[in-house]
Parts: structure tokens; C-alpha cells; sequence
């Protein structure tokens, strides 16, 4: 629909032209169109076309810069230099209008934010954002630029001072007319709106030149933040999202547009996310570049230090402190959070106080910051109006965690005891905001301090004092924010938690000036047995975080008791300190599962990595303490020797019996030997080493390990392990000696037919005792199939058979299907998901439901199968013969009319299982 502004665009100054000089325009128009090699546009109908409709022509045949530049050249060459000149200082003058709008809007609000101006700390960032967008290839194309980053880590920020400097001219030169930002959290609560209404929404007045500006959609950039405050839709369609800068849509249809290229597609994008939401949007959104945001880096730090401090000397002091304190340190790497610190940490050195006890958890940082916000200088305790303000802030903000609202509008103020007297005073003291939707609407700060407050409300008052009937109960918050339902909660459970402990508790206490009930603290106490059923899945590193936060002994070491099962994915460094805290509490561990990603294998200096391995240490030692770990996984874990050698010593000196054992996408950067020597060091019932990679040696090895007779290994995963082609020998012989093995899974390896042939002969031999075998994604044809047809009909064993995503063919299926149907094949389940087939197979398949007796499921998910092959399949399944239990197909493999006929088949058929997702 841009088109629509270029053809008002273009009219402005074609109306300036009489009709001589507009007849003019059109001889030399279709002259230039000619050349440009735009055979579509005929000068019929250019010489007869109105200026409405010579628009609509150019525009429709032409790019919009192609459009712009074409009309302002003809312009020219009928001496109409005035009209360009005015054209070119209109846009020029309200692109400095926006910009030193924008300037003066954003610093307004980083200084709330910030006690000094930080534009200068991102200027890496700034460099790497503008090589990303502004690509070095000549042929010049719109850029999709992806930032992720953990939440609290800063994006906003320097998005908001990347524009910033770009409204002062230091970046995008001559790129980006327009930089437009939109807050999913923020723009959500519009509900509906249409592209025009966004953009006029950040004009300095009421009127924006629309027209104007996307009239060069390629000189517009906008950036779309929090991309986790908003709920996508994935499964729209192209023709379902929106091409019109006008059209009213709902908020997430219009921003998926954006996301989606339909709409203004020569713009350029720079979204933001957490790593979370990257994972669920990566291949939904086409980006062109990924940059990974890590927050302040130790020199931002220190000079933010020094900015804030006047005296070096003190800066200096206050930095070390921060410095030696590996988890304060990790903390400051997020810009806000990095402000509290060093203004707490002013405030007590100058009060002559110990600043130690304020940088004990997060908690106690917020709880300080907060606190002094509401008590001025040289007074010692708040008056009764700042009492009620923030009790009023944190009924508002609990309201706003449970009905997902950011920007609160003054009624909503009011109705949570906050009067309209006390607006300019939270405003002053940078509590709230404006919204930058509304100027009568409001905003945290930051979310976290939302979370705060929300926390601060359960600590004040119960659920059933909250007008609301959306605030419910902590119980339903905590077990909300550990199963992640709300994704948007980063802190609030844990700020529960913190807020419990005896220091802040007392904080809050002399604040508020009554003493607070003890009931929540029993309340979560009963809360904490419902975590010892199994089936209550939570994320262990937020639950790690809450205890940690409250730093009570007996109630963190019930807690821990509570939990057989725990999950640690480590992903910096203050994720070790909260997971070895919390480990070295418990003693009833059953299942451990660890992620430590590249961490451990990190570049840093020598005491980072001291005190990292010291944690280590810490972590592993849960091997001396826990004497009934069965399960040890390892997940995407980068294994140095020193590393690994810390694991080795603790569990070859531990009473654990390990039955299984799991190194799933975990890379050795050492020798293997320790790895081969612990799995020999337990009978082992399972055995994973998915993702990893395994050399031919480390083949040989562990095939010699497999075929000795008490080795009783029963499952063997395998998948994805670049096994090469000598190593089917190695693994044949473990299926001719190991009489206990039971499950192999070589998927998405190399085998080929050449390889299945070796295994096959070891399936076919008469003791072969194999239940599952699993050669997903591993390159076998119609051939691989022979082999695999003479295992079926000779083993008795082997009852579920996994072979999808291989080109296995009609010619295939076909093969398999009649040594299916032979008296001695047992095979319960056949994978045959995206195996290329098509209707021709449908008969032999059908066939298999009747006259095999053990077979009960086959998957045929991806498959080109037509109608009349359906209509074969369906009858089969009807017949009282057929012993079919479930077949399972996916409703989009299939044209109109076979899918009508599949969804009422489905209704008299319950062995007919169709998936609706794509």
C-alpha cells in the first residue's frame, strides 16, 4: 500500500505543473520508462492518463525510489528546478523536525533512567548495528536485523540511544530518513491500529506528513523491541496478514506484516528479543543478520563508575568493590541494573555506611533504590504520603502482572489509591513514565521494578484485598512464574522469595512502619510440598533463583529435598553461583540433568576462570551428597580437560549407581579416555550420546565396551553422531555379542545402504534379541529395503522399526509390506513419515492392516498420498480384520477435497489420527 502515498507524493508537485508543461512531463516520462526497459507501460496510456492515474501507472510498474527518481529527473529536464529543490528541503525540514523531536523525547527519558548520559557506552554496538543494516555489497537490499539477548540485558536501552545518535547524525547517514520504534508491551494495548496510526503516534504534532514519508519506504527503518511482550500467530497465512498502511488490524496481524515483509517491504527492520522467543521466531521471520546483546562490557562499567562518581578516588573504591564481586559484577552487565548499583553504592559511601549489605541479592539492590526514591536526603524515615504512594504502586503493579498490562492510564491509577496529586511527584522522582503511546497514560520505569512492586504487594496485603478479581493468590503466581506460563515475569517469583528474608523483611518493616505477617512464609513452606509430585514440571534455574534470593538455610534445604528431579542449564556466570548455592542444599537427588553451553570453555582472565572452576567444583560435588543419582545427563556442554577432570574425580569417587547416561551435543575438547572409563564404570541400563561426535576410534572403543559380557546395556542412542563408515562393522558385532541391547538409534547419520546391509546380516541371525531400531534421516533407499525386508521376515524380535525422512519410495514400502505380512515378522509400529510415497503404495499398506496380526501403528505424516489412496487406507482400517490401532496423517499434506474426506472419516473412526499443524 505504499503505493498509495507515493501516487499523493507524486501529485503534489505534478499539480504544480499547467497543462502544457504536465503534457511535456509525459513525452520525456515514456521516454525514460523506455529506457529503463518498462515495456508494460504503453504511451497510450501514458499520454492519455490523468495525474491520479499517471501516478498509479509509475508506481505500480516502478520501485518507489526507481519512481521518485524517474519523476524527479523529467522534473528537471522541463526546467521545473524549483519543484525538486522544494520537494527535496519539505522532506529534509520535517526529518530534522522528527529528529530533534525524537532527541529531546529519548534523552528526557535516559536521564530518568540514568544520572548520567550513556549515548557513548554502546559505540561498539553502534558500529556493528550500522555495518549490519547498511550492507557493503553494491546491490543495495532492505535488512532484517535479529538482537537477542536475556531479559533485563539492556536491548532497550541501546536501541533507544542507537536513535539517539542517529538523530544527531553519527550513524545511518544518508541511509534512514525515519527510524521508527515500536514497544510490543506498549503498542499491544492499542488492540487495533493501523500502520499510519503508529507512525503518527511518534510525530511531534498532530499531524504527520504521511505521505511524505513513506513515499521512500527504503529510507525507513523500524524497530520493533520486546518482540516476548506479544502473542504471534504462526500459523497465518501470507494472504491473511495485511499489505495496507491504513488498514485497521489487530496489533500482533499489523506487526507480523511488518515481520513478514507484506507490508512496505523496501524498509528495513531491527527487532529485538529474548533468546527464548529468538528460538520460537527464527524460522518464521526471513532476518538477514543475528547480533547477540551482552550488556555493559567491564570497561562500560567502570566508566560509568567514574561518570557518576565526582571524586576518582571514590569511583575507584566503589568500582573495586563491584569488581572483586563476581556475582555483583554480573549483574552491573545490565545497564539499569548497573545504575542501581553505583547509586546505591554513592548514596551509602557518602551516608559513611557499609555498602555491603545492600549488594547481598538482587533483591536488597531493589529494595534500596526503591526505598531512597521515597525518602529524600538526611531524613530518616518516609512520610505517611510516600507510604500510601508506593503501597498504591504496588496494588497497581500486581494488577498489571496478572491482566499483562505495562501502560496504566490515570483511572487505573485511581483505582489502585494512586491520586492525581501524586502523579508529578512519581514522575519526578523516576518511579513512572509517560507512556510514549499516551501523554495521560503511565509506565514502570523498568519492568523489573513493576515485578518488584508486584512482589512487595503479597509481602503487604493478600489477594482478596486487591479490587481486582485478575490478582489471585501467590500460590497461583509462583507456580505461574516456574512453569513460565507468563513469559514476560522475569523476577517476580524470585523478588517474593528475596523479599522474605530477614534483612529485607526488616527493610520493609521500617519502611511501612508495621510489622508484616508471617503467613506467607508458611503458606510457601506448605506450597513447597506440592513440588515433590513428579509431574509438577518447573524451571529449575528460576526456582534456583527464588531460593537463592532468600538465603534461608532450612527453607532452601527442604526446598532442594523436594526435588528428585533437577535441570541446570548455566548459561554465564551468575547462573553458577545460584546453581552451586542450591545444589549443595539438597541430598535427595535422583535425576540430574546439566547445560553449562560455552561457559566453562570461555577465554577470560585467570581469576574469572579460578573462581568459575571453583563453582564447578561446587556443582559436581552434588555426587558426595546425593547417593541415589540413577539418571546423569549432560546437554550442550564444551568439555576442557580441567573440566571434565572435576566431573571424572567426583564420580569415580561417588556411591552413586548410575543406570543412565546421557552426553547429548557435548564436545571433548580432551581426550575421551575419562568419558570411555566412566561408562565402563557403571552398569548402565541406558546409554545417550546424541549430538556428539564420536571418531572412529571412539567407536571402536565403545564397541568393545558394549561386547563385554557384563556390560548390560539396553538402550543405545546414537543419533547425529557423524559416524563414519567403518564403524557399522564395530556396531554389527555388538548386535551379534550383546544379548541384552534392546534399542538402538543411529539416526541422521551416514549409513546408506551399504551400511544397513552389515547391520542387517547381524538382525537376521536367529538369536538376534533388537526390539527397536531407529535409522531415521540416514540416506536409504529403495535398495536399503531388501535387506530390511529380509530382517522382517526372519526376526521375531524386532517390533518397532523408525524410517523416516528416507527415500524410500512406492517401490520401497512395497518390499516392506510383504515381509510384514510373513507369519514370523512381529513388528508392532512402522515410521514411515516423509519416506517420498505416494497413492501407488496404498494398496500394499492396506493390505499389512488385514494380514499382520502384531502390526497396530504406522505413521504416513508427509507423504505425497492422493485421494483414491486415502479412500484404500480408510476401508482397510474399517474391516474387522484389521488390527490397526491408530495411523496417523496430517491433514495439509492433502488437496481440498481429500481433506473433507479425511476429517469425516475421522468422525466414525477412532483409529484415524490427523494432525492439524503444519
Amino acid at each position: 500500500m505504499a503505493s498509495l502515498f507515493s501516487d499523493f507524493g507524486f501529485m503534489w508537485y505534478w499539480k504544480e505543473l499547467n497543462k502544457v508543461e504536465f503534457m511535456k512531463f509525459k513525452e520525456l516520462l515514456i521516454l525514460e520508462i523506455l529506457q529503463m526497459g518498462l515495456k508494460q507501460i504503453s504511451w497510450t496510456e501514458v499520454k492519455n492518463a490523468s495525474r491520479e492515474d499517471l501516478a498509479i501507472l509509475l508506481v505500480k510498474y516502478c520501485e518507489g525510489k526507481q519512481a521518485w527518481d524517474t519523476t524527479f529527473k523529467v522534473l528537471q529536464k522541463i526546467s521545473r528546478h524549483d519543484l525538486t529543490e522544494r520537494a527535496t528541503g519539505e522532506i529534509a525540514a520535517h526529518a530534522n523536525i522528527y529528529r530533534a523531536h525524537l532527541k529531546k523525547k529519548l534523552t528526557r527519558d535516559c536521564s530518568r533512567k540514568f544520572s548520567i548520559s550513556i549515548q557513548n557506552f554502546f559505540q561498539d554496538e553502534y558500529d556493528h548495528l550500522e555495518n549490519l543494516l547498511i550492507p557493503k555489497v553494491t546491490e543495495e537490499k532492505p535488512q532484517l536485523v535479529f538482537l537477542k539477548g536475556i531479559a533485563g540485558i539492556g536491548k532497550t536501552i541501546l536501541l533507544k540511544n542507537l536513535m539517539i545518535v542517529w538523530s544527531e547524525g553519527l550513524v545511518f547517514q544518508n541511509k534512514f530518513s525515519y527510524i521508527f520504534y515500536f514497544c510490543c508491551q506498549d503498542v499491544k494495548q492499542l488492540k487495533t491500529t493501523s500502520l499510519t496510526e503508529l507512525i503518527s503516534r511518534e510525530w511531534p504534532s498532530s499531524s504527520a506528513p504521511i505521505e511524505e514519508i513513506l513515499s521512500q519506504p527504503e529510507k525507513l527503518l523500524f524497530i520493533i523491541d520486546s518482540l516476548e511482550g506479544m502473542e504471534w500467530d504462526f500459523t497465518k497465512q501470507e494472504s491473511e496478514l495485511c499489505d495496507n498502511c491504513l488498514e485497521k488490524q489487530p496489533v500482533n496481524v499489523l506487526l507480523s506484516s511488518l515481520l513478514k515483509k507484506k507490508i512496505l517491504p523496501e524498509s528495513s527492520l531491527l527487532i529485538s528479543a529474548t533468546f527464548e522467543t529468538f528460538e520460537e521466531l527464527k524460522d518464521w521471520i526471513e532476518y538477514t543478520n543475528v547480533r547477540t546483546i551482552t550488556g555493559f562490557k567491564e570497561s562500560n562499567i567502570k566508566m560509568y563508575f567514574h561518570s557518576l562518581f565526582q571524586d576518582r578516588n571514590r569511583a575507584l573504591e566503589a568500582f573495586s568493590f563491584v569488581r572483586e564481586n563476581e556475582q555483583l559484577f554480573t549483574l552491573c552487565q545490565a545497564p539499569v541494573i548497573c545504575c542501581m548499583v553505583a547509586t546505591c553504592l554513592k548514596n551509602e559511601i557518602e551516608k559513611g555506611k557499609d555498602p555491603v549489605s545492600i549488594c547481598r541479592r538482587t533483591t536488597s539492590l531493589y529494595t534500596t533504590h526503591i526505598f531512597n526514591l521515597f525518602i529524600p536526603p538526611n531524613v530518616q524515615y518516609p512520610s505517611k504520603k510516600s507510604q500510601d504512594q508506593l503501597q498504591g504502586l504496588c496494588f497497581l503493579a500486581v494488577e498489571g502482572m496478572w491482566t499483562d498490562i505495562s501502560v496504566f492510564s490515570e483511572e487505573t491509577l485511581r483505582r489502585n489509591g494512586i491520586l492525581d496529586s501524586d502523579i508529578p511527584t512519581l514522575l519526578d522522582i523516576g518511579i513512572l513514565e509517560q507512556s510514549r503511546e499516551s501523554q495521560n497514560s503511565y509506565i514502570f520505569f523498568h519492568p523489573s521494578v513493576q515485578e518488584f512492586c508486584a512482589a512487595m504487594f503479597y509481602l503487604l496485603q493478600t489477594h482478596m484485598n486487591h479490587p481486582s478479581p485478575d490478582v489471585l493468590h501467590v500460590e497461583k503466581l509462583l507456580f505461574s512464574f516456574l512453569k513460565e506460563v507468563n513469559t514476560q515475569w522475569i523476577f517476580l517469583g524470585r523478588f517474593i522469595f528475596g523479599l522474605l528474608n530477614e534483612l529485607e523483611h526488616e527493610k520493609l518493616e521500617a519502611f511501612f512502619g508495621y510489622q508484616l505477617s508471617q503467613q506467607l512464609k508458611q503458606e510457601l513452606f506448605e506450597w513447597l510440598e506440592l513440588l515433590l509430585d513428579p509431574e509438577v514440571k518447573v524451571n529449575t534455574m528460576k526456582f534456583f533463583y527464588c531460593l537463592f534470593e532468600m538465603e534461608e538455610e532450612v527453607f532452601v534445604q527442604s526446598a532442594m529435598n523436594c526435588r528428585e528431579e533437577i535441570d541446570v542449564v548455566a548459561k554465564d556466570y551468575y547462573d553458577f553461583i545460584v546453581a552451586a548455592y542450591c545444589l549443595n542444599h539438597g541430598s535427595a537427588l535422583r535425576d540430574l540433568s546439566i547445560s553449562t553451553q560455552n561457559v566453562l570453555n570461555e577465554k577470560l582472565n585467570q581469576r574469572y576462570m579460578e573462581n568459575l572452576l571453583m563453582l564447578w567444583h561446587n556443582i559436581c560435588s552434588v555426587f558426595a551428597r546425593n547417593k541415589d543419582i540413577h539418571i546423569l545427563q549432560m546437554k550442550d556442554t564444551i568439555f576442557n580437560e580441567p573440566v571434565f577432570q572435576i566431573l571424572y574425580n567426583y564420580l569415580k569417587n561417588s556411591s552413586c549407581i548410575l543406570e543412565v547416561l546421557v552426553a547429548n551435543d557435548v564436545s571433548f575438547l580432551c581426550d575421551k579416555y575419562l568419558f570411555f572409563d566412566l561408562i565402563q564404570s557403571y552398569n548402565l541400563e541406558l546409554l545417550d550420546l546424541s549430538g556428539t561426535f564420536l571418531s572412529h576410534s571412539d567407536v571402536v572403543i565403545l564397541c568393545n565396551i558394549l561386547n563385554k559380557a557384563e556390560y548390560k546395556i539396553q538402550e543405545l542412542e546414537l543419533a547425529n553422531c557423524s559416524l563414519s563408515e567403518q564403524s557399522w562393522k564395530y556396531i554389527s558385532d555388538v548386535l551379534c555379542q550383546n544379548k541384552t541391547l534392546r534399542h538402538l538409534d543411529i539416526s541422521s547419520n551416514d549409513l546408506k545402504d551399504e551400511g544397513l546391509k552389515v547391520l542387517c546380516k547381524a538382525l537376521t541371525l536367529p538369536d538376534s534379541v533388537l526390539l527397536t531400531l531407529s535409522v531415521k534421516a540416514c540416506f536409504i533407499t529403495t535398495v536399503g529395503c531388501q535387506y530390511l525386508a529380509e530382517v522382517l521376515r526372519n526376526n521375531h524380535k524386532l517390533m518397532f522399526l523408525t524410517l523416516s525422512e528416507n527415500k524410500l519410495e512406492d517401490s520401497g514400502v512395497k518390499l516392506l509390506c510383504d515381509a510384514i505380512k510373513h507369519p514370523r515378522c512381529q513388528l508392532a509400529q512402522l515410521d514411515l513419515e516423509a519416506c517420498e510415497l505416494t497413492g501407488a503404495c496404498c494398496e500394499d499398506l492396506a493390505s499389512t492392516f488385514t494380514q499382520c496380526k502384531t502390526l497396530g501403528w504406522i505413521n504416513l505424516v508427509k507423504n505425497a498420498l492422493d485421494f483414491n489412496g486415502l479412500v484404500v487406507l480408510c476401508k482397510a482400517l474399517k474391516q474387522k480384520t484389521s488390527n490397526l490401532k491408530e495411523l496417523r496423517l496430517r491433514i495439509t499434506d492433502f488437496d481440498n477435497k481429500s481433506q473433507t474426506f479425511l476429517l469425516s472419516e475421522e468422525k466414525g473412526n477412532k483409529f484415524l489420527n490427523i494432525e492439524n499443524d503444519e
